[in-house]
């Protein structure tokens, strides 16, 4: 009866420390699988953060390069638009240039002149010569200088008597009955020819009081014709 009371005692013994040894497996085997698995997500975690640190670094470098971009793409926009404004300039100084260069061509007579403008008549008055001075009723270079000038103040761009280009350089000579312009000399009547505003130069002609109305006075047959094209040849220097 004692034999098999020990042995129970021993059985039960066995059976306890499988229960404990079992419970004791299962325990370490769950501390095992949640340690280890807290393990790797941290570390999945912490390599999740320094690639995403990465990221914002990347995209605050490339945020300062396209910045640096935009500066330099505005600072050649300017150069671009600097430089057209100079090109501009110079292409109105360079148009001025050549415009005034070919104003003084006309002026200096080197050039033909060829427009509308006026033609201007001027013919001695008939006069008895035994009764009256026919000083008083022919044409002087008095008269013709008088109109040659006003029609220079009104902006003609070139002029001719008879044919003859005029310039600044030229002189007006009266010798008895005839005229003297640049040693080529004319008889009467004389024609006066001017490329210019036709209606501007016309009317400076007949101003109350002006050119036309004192040539009258002065007993000088005057006529004027405008014209939608009139031709001056250039300056003739003849020896």
């Amino acid at each position: 009866m004692s034999k098999k009371n020990d042995e129970y005692r021993k059985r039960g013994r066995h059976i306890l420390f499988s229960i404990v040894f079992l419970v004791l497996g299962f325990i370490l085997a769950f501390s095992y699988k949640t340690l280890g698995g807290s393990d790797k997500t941290e570390i999945h975690q912490s390599a999740a953060f320094i690639q995403e640190e990465q990221y914002r670094e990347d995209l605050s470098k490339q945020k300062e390069r396209n910045k640096e971009l935009t500066d330099e793409i505005a600072a050649k926009q300017e150069e671009i638009r600097s430089y057209e404004r100079s090109f501009s300039k110079r292409e109105k100084d360079h148009g001025s240039l050549v415009e005034e260069a070919k104003d003084l061509r006309l002026l200096l007579g080197a050039v033909p002149a060829v427009g509308p403008g006026i033609k201007v008549t001027l013919k001695d008055a008939e006069y008895n010569p035994v009764e009256q001075n026919p000083n008083d009723y022919i044409v002087h270079e008095s008269h013709i200088l008088r109109v040659v000038n006003e029609l220079w103040i009104a902006g003609a761009q070139g002029l001719a008597i008879n044919g003859q280009r005029i310039t600044a350089n030229s002189y007006i000579k009266c010798t008895g009955p005839v005229i003297t312009v640049d040693d080529r000399t004319f008889p009467a009547p004389f024609f006066i020819e001017a490329i210019g505003d036709a209606d501007v130069l016309s009317s400076s002609l007949y101003l109350k009081g002006g050119v036309i109305d004192s040539l009258l006075n002065e007993n000088i047959v005057v006529t004027t014709e405008t014209s939608k094209e009139l031709k001056i040849s250039a300056l003739r220097n003849e020896g």
